[in-house]
């Protein structure tokens, strides 16, 4: 064979169908609804709706053909490598399950918000937007070159920019997209400027080439290198709202209507901490020690400002509920953070694991108990417009099993029995800092803990004291009832087994 047949052979790419069907049918699904839409009659658009809840569906039931058995394809072979842009890999798996699942909850909350919008939210475009960023999330735990990951959080993110401000004649709903857009655009920038440093450097864009190239980088490129690996970071930094990017969260959440503020925050941050573990871990090991105190760093500010910011809240404030949810989902950025942070200061890739595997169980738990409480946050805001933590005062007295089911959140979010699974899992990202050598940090969270006790607690009492007036109840939407059932049940399976999210600390991901 000739060289130039070779070079042409070695460009030839497999292509396995199986492993790319998850983000493949959210892609397709959301490209069919958007066709539908045009012929769908405006009192059916309903239809949509459930065309997207199936599509996402079939796009997580499309993992079971996939488990204990790692695939890769689009990957080069020549030149005495084989490195591929897409695995499915264990790892993959779980974040694709994370984000479809989350994705399929959010898609449920949004029925009923389109139902009551009226023409304010358009139903096509907003389910076409919703399975297109949900193909982008689920696209890039499977990424395993730079080009491929940097698509796939762009696939994942503009979408999201759109429906953020999707919402017709809304301001706030236009600002908050515009103040997401341009933080995020920026963040963007700045992290291409560091995939093209790393590429200077290491002439590849493959991660695993990228983590054996860099442990080699001529001396003069050494600078061009650290500079790139950190900039490379900032944009994942951004999607985890990691403080000082953390900025854009209030006011996204608040403008955007409640089912997208819910996918943003659990959604959107795993995209986010899927980024920073692939170009950390597998990318950068070499590197662990730039990125390992600048990560221990940020999981400190960010988990610090988000509780105080959260602990000011004032509970008669309009939308001051959404407002404590957002701000707690930062302080919840922080936790996450932590042992990715641990990873940098593992003495062996079992440790390195380990402390991935922490970040992935208590991501596990945080999507279902955040997704529950935005739930039940959207039956209140159906008869509360202003959606304010005083509104929540005598919730048991008029809806006895959302006061329960949120106040079990709540429990969860805070630590605290009954909500065994956010003490298990929170008390795994402790050991992740402890194991680490990062005693500093293991403190910090725990006072963290102590002020975050305080405002969940707060919230959880007043679902219980007398009402204040009695609004016209509604009926309660199924998809809406669907929704807070589901995350209520898995909720309370985890924190009576929680071993089935736990064992991902003490097994290999990778």
């Amino acid at each position: 064979m000739t060289v130039a047949a070779e070079s042409a052979a070695s460009l030839v790419q497999s292509v396995d169908w199986l492993a790319i069907a998850p983000p493949t049918i959210a892609a397709v699904v959301g490209l069919v609804v958007l066709v539908a839409d045009l012929f769908v009659k405006d009192g059916k658009k309903a239809l949509l709706g459930w065309i997207s809840v199936a599509g996402l569906a079939a796009a997580a039931l499309a993992l079971l053909p996939l488990l204990n058995d790692d695939r890769s394809t689009f990957c080069l072979t020549g030149g005495g490598t084989h490195a591929c842009s897409y695995t499915a890999d264990r790892f993959t798996l779980v974040i694709q399950l994370l984000v479809l699942g989350g994705a399929l909850l959010a898609a449920l909350l949004s029925m009923s918000t389109l139902k009551d919008s009226g023409d304010e939210l358009p139903a096509g475009e907003y389910w076409f937007l919703l399975l297109s960023s949900a193909a982008g999330a689920a696209l890039l735990p499977a990424s395993r070159d730079l080009a491929t990951l940097i698509v796939a959080l762009e696939v994942a993110s503009l979408p999201a920019f759109a429906l953020v401000g999707l919402k017709r004649g809304d301001k706030r709903s236009s600002e908050a997209a515009l103040k997401f857009f341009l933080s995020s655009v920026t963040a963007t920038a700045v992290t291409l400027m560091g995939v093209s440093f790393v590429y200077a450097a290491t002439g590849t864009l493959h991660l695993t080439d990228i983590a054996t190239e860099l442990q080699n980088v001529d001396g003069q490129l050494h600078t061009l290198a650290q500079t790139g690996v950190a900039l490379t970071l900032v944009g994942f930094a951004f999607k985890v709202a990691a403080v000082p990017f953390h900025f854009w969260v209030p006011d996204t959440y608040v403008g955007a209507p409640l089912p997208v503020a819910a996918y943003l925050s659990v959604v959107g941050k795993a995209v986010g901490f899927t980024g920073l573990i692939l170009v950390t871990v597998v990318a950068f090991p070499s590197y662990a020690d730039v990125w390992g105190p600048a990560l221990a760093v940020l999981a400190a500010l960010t988990m610090t400002a988000g509780n105080v910011a959260a602990l000011r809240q004032q509970a008669t404030r309009a939308y001051s509920a959404v407002r404590l949810l957002a701000w707690s989902s930062v302080g919840q950025a922080g936790y996450l953070l932590v042992p990715i942070a641990a990873a940098g200061y593992a003495d062996d890739t079992a440790d390195t694991e380990k402390a991935i595997g922490s970040t992935v169980a208590y991501a596990l738990m945080y999507t279902a108990v955040n997704l529950g409480a935005f739930a039940v946050a959207a039956l209140v805001g159906r008869t509360r417009r202003l959606n304010r933590v005083s509104d929540y005062r005598g919730l048991y007295a008029r809806k006895p099993l959302a006061a329960l089911v949120l106040g079990f959140f709540l429990l969860c979010l805070a630590g605290l029995p009954p909500g065994i699974i956010g003490l298990f899992a929170k008390v795994t990202v402790f050991s992740a800092a402890v194991d680490a050598g990062l005693g500093w940090l293991a403190v910090v969270m725990a006072v963290n803990v102590v002020i975050a006790l305080f405002y969940y607690l707060q919230w959880t009492a007043l679902l219980f004291r007398a009402p204040k007036g009695e609004p016209v109840e509604h009926r309660v939407p199924a998809p809406l009832t669907a929704a807070i059932a589901l995350t209520a049940v898995l909720g309370i399976a985890l924190s009576g087994a929680p071993q089935l999210i736990l064992r991902f600390s003490d097994t290999g991901l990778f």
